[in-house]
């Protein structure tokens, strides 16, 4: 199951290609997400000024964007980065950039909270000892704002693992028999659109294939919840 591709007989169906394009899009998905984000949500806690209209205007954009529907972004997706605009065309790095969009408001909102929460004493002593603003921010601001910024991203990261509609819109393939290439190669999938492919088909035998797919994906999302509390954990006693 875990080490064969997809094929039309049942019996020697597998998954190997669609955790291979799910592995590679979620590890892009974090490494674009993560830097953004958080910078994003510096700027914003510590040097944005809130008489300024843009700075009012992106706030209420990122707060209005985390509860659009995934669908809006796999039609943005299609529209600027795969057709228009950026024109990469259906390849696996498309993919990714959509998912990052899909998730990055909740970067920035969960980012803004870690940040916030960390009291004004702590930015206020350093920069009685001579600390300049960035110092501060990096030193002291950040270490202890990580436990909340990480578990954000980890679970906005498990959120666009089970995401089905904006990668199929932006050019992932529901059949697939080969692992992809590279991040511009044409040809990929994930494993909810190979368990989409799978629950369309009237055979019994791909409906079984296709609860066994449901049953890795719900514990690849356990893991990774897991992970978001250990890492939150790890770092808060490592805080105190």
């Amino acid at each position: 199951f875990f080490t064969s591709f997809p094929s039309r007989k049942a019996e020697q169906a597998g998954i190997l290609s669609a955790w291979v394009g799910t592995s590679l899009i979620m590890l892009v998905t974090a490494a674009i997400t993560m830097p953004v984000g958080v910078a994003a949500a510096i700027y914003l806690e510590e040097y944005a000024s809130r008489d300024r209209w843009y700075n009012r205007f992106i706030e209420l954009n990122i707060q209005n964007l985390a509860a659009v529907p995934s669908i809006v972004f796999g039609i943005l997706g299609l529209g600027l980065i795969v057709r228009g605009g950026l024109s990469l065309g259906p390849v696996a790095y498309a993919g990714a950039l959509t998912l990052s969009l899909l998730v990055l408001p909740t970067v920035i909102l969960a980012a803004r909270e870690a940040i916030r929460a960390v009291p004004d004493s702590h930015r206020q002593a350093s920069l009685a000892v001579g600390a300049t603003k960035w110092q501060t921010i990096r030193h002291h601001v950040l270490p202890s704002a990580i436990p909340g910024i990480m578990t954000g991203t980890i679970l906005a990261v498990a959120r666009a693992i089970g995401e089905t509609a904006p990668l199929l819109l932006v050019g992932a393939t529901v059949f697939v028999t080969f692992n992809p290439d590279g991040l511009f190669a044409e040809g990929y999938t994930t494993l909810p659109v190979q368990i989409f492919n799978w629950v369309t088909r009237p055979q019994d035998e791909f409906r079984v294939l296709s609860a066994a797919g449901i049953v890795v994906l719900l514990a690849v999302l356990l893991l990774v919840n897991a992970a978001a509390i250990y890492i939150r954990n790890r770092w808060y006693k490592k805080r105190v």
